[in-house]
């Protein structure tokens, strides 16, 4: 389930969580997780995504499986006969 800023920030208040203590015990950059829950849009790589992707804002994968990056592009030229 996708969650807005709003309901993650009510969550880690009726927890009794600081976003810092959440930042540290996952990881992650206090600063960096206080702009992606400012942020206007949903994050698309690095370290914001996985943010995002930690707190519910949005789907994706935390790890960045970069092996996809080494994949072979189709080509559309005709080989040359």
């Amino acid at each position: 389930m996708i969650r807005t800023p709003a309901e993650v920030l009510k969550e880690f208040h009726e927890r009794g969580i600081s976003v810092a203590a959440w930042s540290r015990h996952n990881g992650f950059n206090p600063t960096l997780v206080y702009r992606v829950l400012r942020a206007k849009g949903s994050p698309n790589r690095g370290q914001s995504h996985r943010i995002a992707v930690a707190l519910g804002l949005k789907e994706g994968f935390m790890e960045q499986n970069l092996a996809l990056m080494n994949r072979a592009k189709p080509t559309t030229e005709e080989p040359n006969h």
